[in-house]
């Protein structure tokens, strides 16, 4: 009696080990990504999340307090790498603000990254309608990026309040052109980004 009672946790111990040692917090945030993208928000769950990385719910408590610990941090690995890395490696080029607002124009059509960026995006700014916390993380990151991109207008010469403006007008086009993703074809797309490219730097006269 006492083998048949030892046996079960043996082979508990021998699943949960492995899965502890090699799976990350990163992994967990990385299949949640997926499920969120591919299902909504209402699929990412502990159980749904270990039956596709092929682990036991145990594991996941090794590394997150509890789903909501999870979704934050979902939260804060899309704020890092869609927002402050690209930040980063903008400022890290310290170019003429202007190549940078081009930069930041093509950023929707930077091949796979770019579409695999976008469907992340969507599916925050949709789960972002219905949840608090995910509206508080998507506001955020809304103002920080059309904070730096007021910065790179206003490294131009326009006044605060101008540059501000147009960080917003480049900002909706940027978003508009993930949601539309389908209307028109790649050169299509080319002559409009450098339309508004010459459009946002114009320098207008006074009204």
């Amino acid at each position: 009696m006492p083998r048949t009672t030892l046996r079960p946790a043996r082979r508990r111990a021998a699943i949960d080990e492995p899965a502890r040692s090699t799976l990350t917090p990163e992994t967990w945030i990385g299949a949640a990504t997926e499920v969120l993208i591919d299902q909504g928000i209402d699929a990412v769950r502990v159980d749904v999340l270990a039956k596709t990385l092929a682990v036991t719910r145990g594991s996941f408590y090794w590394h997150f307090k509890d789903r909501e610990a999870l979704l934050t941090a979902v939260l804060n690995a899309w704020r890092d790498a869609a927002t402050e890395q690209v930040i980063h490696r903008f400022e890290g080029q310290q170019a003429d603000p202007s190549v940078l607002i081009g930069e930041l124009i093509s950023l929707p059509f930077r091949g796979r990254a770019a579409e695999r960026a976008a469907r992340v995006e969507l599916a925050i700014r949709a789960w972002a309608r219905r949840d608090a916390l995910a509206r508080q993380a998507v506001d955020e990151v809304d103002a920080r990026r059309l904070s730096y991109i007021s910065q790179c207008f206003s490294a131009l010469g326009f006044p605060i309040a101008e540059a501000r403006a147009r960080a917003f007008i480049l900002y909706a086009y940027e978003v508009a052109e993930s949601l539309l993703s389908t209307q028109g074809t790649a050169a299509q797309k080319r002559e409009r980004s450098a339309l508004l490219q010459r459009l946002v730097q114009a320098r207008l006269e006074p009204a």
